[in-house]
């Protein structure tokens, strides 16, 4: 057993309590928050390249083994690796965490520096403070707790950070098959997820699926004057608003042909964890976390089916013409749309990618001309309540939260799940600490020192709950 192990007379759960423990933790991972890894921005490779580098040394550092930047696959973004497997009688658990973040966009609306993290009341804010960095350094502190004071974990880990997974891991599924045997393990854990409330521990059972796309309408093969043109020239802009809006009624429902074909009535978890209940959260209670005064979407649903249960269409952004200040008489040449749906079982990205091709090709009006690129997608996923290492979950959550955690389903998605469903087939466990006012994806991301703190107690928790299965 190391020395430094022997010489602190405190439990893991003490240890994670200790100021001086919470004041490193803390300083450490604003360390981690200051690298712009931004995956989607070709130019910020560096910044990836050397967020990895930092994480590898830093679970070195920690006492984990074998610590080392695994290069990327087809051209892809490196991944960290690491492990502790020393106990040849204790099951094996595979963290799945990622180092790299949303883009930082519109920065005007930013209260703090995006990667300077900030210290404001009990939240600390930077871009990557919840989704993901900060969620992943719940478990890392919580392995530390165990080396710092027992010298040893009390099941097998191995840890897997990838770097793609906010562009929808478009090379996962080639890495897992080519580490099959690094990463093998008897279960995953993932901390990116939110809670309920934070009163209300949660164990996510149901994912939705992703698929982005870029619509460009072309027009003009220049920008026109909109006095001597305008009335005459079909204006890009508005052929591309027009087709946007063709693909959704006003209250929310997809408009695209076949759409809703393969989606079935949303169906009750396979509750098999005692005490465990699905929770429809108090639709003012959503409302007043998003900062929204009034509902919107489809009718016939309630705020928390249609966020997390139902499939759902997405404008994320427009660009076209003039958007300086003051005005400029202009006809634009092209007009640029990024959308995304969101998917449910039974719906596959390449299905409705399809459809979206048939609706577009039918409603491009005369005049303009498309081009159409389909991003990479995900899809939805529902996980498997009855392995016996979810009592370990809810036996952790119990000891940290003092009640049992409720099933819920996320309106989110996370690619990799789908991935390690059907290539390790073991049970994937989804205990996310973080909470909707998090504004993850948005300016003035954070994370709240109650939920860090709490979630790392949670975890050693978990391993000692996992160890006696």
């Amino acid at each position: 057993m190391p020395t430094a192990a022997l010489q602190i007379k405190v439990s893991p759960v003490q240890f994670s309590r200790l100021a001086s423990s919470r004041t490193a933790w803390l300083e450490t991972l604003s360390d981690f928050l200051a690298f712009p890894s931004i995956s989607a921005i070709p130019s910020h490779r560096p910044d990836m390249a050397a967020a990895a580098e930092w994480l590898a040394n830093h679970l070195a550092r920690i006492g984990l083994r074998h610590a080392q930047v695994l290069p990327g696959i087809q051209g892809g973004c490196p991944s960290v690796y690491a492990d502790w497997l020393l106990s040849p009688d204790k099951p094996t658990l595979l963290i799945y965490g990622h180092y790299d973040v949303q883009p930082v966009d519109p920065v005007s609306a930013w209260c703090t520096p995006p990667f300077k993290a900030a210290l404001i009341g009990d939240s600390l804010f930077a871009r990557g403070a919840s989704d993901d960095k900060g969620q992943l350094f719940i478990h890392l502190n919580a392995m530390e707790s165990y080396l710092k004071t027992w010298g040893r974990l009390p099941i097998n880990v191995k840890i897997w950070i990838e770097g793609e997974e906010e562009i929808n891991s478009p090379t996962a599924s080639a890495f897992l098959m080519r580490e099959f045997e690094r990463l093998k393990a008897d279960a995953v854990l993932i901390s990116d997820t939110e809670m309920i409330n934070a009163d209300c521990p949660s164990i996510i059972y149901g994912l939705r699926g992703n698929l982005t796309a870029e619509l460009e309408v072309l027009g003009p093969g220049r920008d026109l004057h909109s006095g001597r043109y305008g009335g005459g020239v079909y204006n890009p802009l508005q052929a591309l608003c027009e087709m946007l809006a063709s693909m959704q009624d006003r209250n929310g429902r997809v408009a695209i042909e076949g759409f809703y074909d393969r989606v079935n009535p949303v169906l009750s978890p396979d509750v098999s964890l005692q005490g465990c209940k699905c929770c429809q959260l108090k639709e003012r209670q959503i409302l007043e976390a998003l900062q929204v005064d009034t509902p919107w979407g489809e009718p016939g649903f309630s705020l928390q089916e249609r966020i997390t249960s139902r499939p759902a269409l997405t404008i994320n952004g427009l660009q076209g013409g003039y958007n300086g200040p003051g005005a400029k008489a202009v006809i634009p040449s092209r007009g640029t749309a990024k959308f995304s749906f969101r998917l449910v079982p039974e719906q596959s990205p390449r299905h409705v990618a399809m459809l979206l091709k048939r609706h577009l090709a039918r409603c491009t009006p005369p005049g303009v001309k498309t081009r159409l690129t389909i991003g990479k997608g995900a899809s939805p996923v529902l996980l498997s309540l009855d392995h016996p290492v979810m009592q370990a979950v809810a036996g952790a959550f119990r000891k940290t939260w003092g009640k049992a955690p409720v099933l819920a389903r996320s309106g989110g998605s996370l690619p990799v799940v789908e991935v390690f469903q059907k290539q390790f087939q073991v049970p994937v466990i989804l205990m996310g600490f973080g909470l909707p006012s998090d504004a993850i994806h948005a300016p003035n991301e954070k994370i709240s020192l109650s939920q860090f703190f709490r979630g790392i107690e949670t975890v050693i928790y978990f391993f000692a709950e996992y160890a006696k299965l």
